[in-house]
């Protein structure tokens, strides 16, 4: 009996000897392996299965989008167990091809989260109305309670800064009197509003006049910033000193228009987005300066912001994707950094 019992107690010994020591194993490889063990695995969803994002843009027929689009894809291509969807209207005047790709991808059940560049952003707000899945606003706001994120630029204070660069290098030129005139993107569209009231901000900040009556709207594309162009210059024959433009194909085509009018040669052409086509056209004194976003961290925080919401993490509200003013002393720098991303 007393043999008996020794040889249970041994047992007992010997077995939580064991489990310790197991335990101390998983514990030290759990501390060694830390997140880089948890990335190791990839990324699941609440069923365990690989997360989807699908990434709705105003369009992926620019150089822009293709920025974003590059970023979002590069996060689903860096991070195992992640799928990114990406896809566009084909202009960003294509407002119910849009509505009906976001309508049919919202009530297919086929994804676990959504980043969304509103083309029109009250109608997104209808359509995205009671969703529970996480939903990204990215380049442009949402204002609705189901976006759980805006991932984008400031876009006020960083035309705010283009306004203010724009005046000292007009300026520079010997402009006297200093008067900016917007050529701007899709009317009412809540970006496009922000570019002006900033513009119009930095110009007055720094001395200049903003001539917001006066304001044209290209639709964001070149050849209607031409039209515009010509009827600013036909209105003005003795010459402006900024044209703030809402984007860099609008800026291009703006100076174009106005490549052989001698009372504009001095004339300041603000672009916005950095584009690597803006680049070149800065290095060969075409486009002036240009507002940089970095599109490409947009859309890669975008994805990145999405998946996190996914597995329960709390998200900012703003996610700044950063600016900065390309001119003739950067601009080759930029271009190189971007023609990296497209490979």
């Amino acid at each position: 009996m007393k043999n008996s019992l020794v040889k249970r107690i041994l047992v007992a010994a010997v077995t939580a000897a064991m489990v310790l020591s197991m335990a101390a194993c998983g514990q030290k490889e759990e501390s060694a392996g830390g997140d880089d063990a948890s990335t190791e695995e990839g990324s699941t969803n609440e069923s365990g299965g690989e997360i989807s994002v699908d990434v709705i843009l105003k369009t992926t027929a620019s150089e822009y989008w293709g920025y974003v689009k590059a970023g979002a894809e590069a996060y689903g291509e860096e991070n195992e167990g992640v799928k990114v969807e990406v896809k566009g209207a084909t202009s960003e005047t294509a407002y119910d091809e849009q509505a009906n790709m976001i309508e049919s991808d919202l009530n297919s059940g086929a994804y676990d989260a959504y980043v969304i560049a509103p083309l029109q952003a009250d109608t997104v707000t209808t359509l995205i109305s009671g969703q529970t899945a996480p939903i990204i606003a990215v380049d442009t706001k949402i204002e609705a309670p189901e976006v759980l994120s805006f991932v984008g630029t400031g876009n006020e204070d960083a035309a705010a800064m283009g306004g203010e660069k724009a005046v000292e290098v007009a300026k520079e030129r010997g402009w006297k009197e200093i008067k900016a005139i917007a050529i701007s993107g899709v009317q009412g569209d809540g970006t496009v509003n922000a570019r002006l009231a900033g513009y119009q901000k930095g110009v007055e900040a720094a001395g200049g006049e903003f001539l917001a009556d006066e304001t044209q709207y290209a639709d964001a594309v070149a050849d209607k910033a031409v039209t515009c162009m010509e009827a600013i210059m036909q209105n003005h024959p003795e010459g402006i000193a900024i044209i703030a433009c809402n984007n860099d194909d609008i800026a291009m085509g703006a100076a174009r228009a106005a490549k052989d009018n001698e009372a504009y040669k001095d004339t300041i052409f603000v672009g916005f987005d950095g584009i690597q086509s803006a680049c070149e056209a800065i290095i060969k004194g075409e486009e002036t300066m240009s507002v940089a976003q970095e599109a490409y961290d947009m859309g890669y925080k975008a994805v990145e912001a999405a998946v996190k919401a996914t597995q329960g993490e709390k998200l900012d509200e703003f996610i700044d994707s950063g600016c900065s003013v390309v001119d003739e002393t950067n601009a080759q720098d930029r271009m190189d950094t971007l023609k990296s991303y497209l490979g």
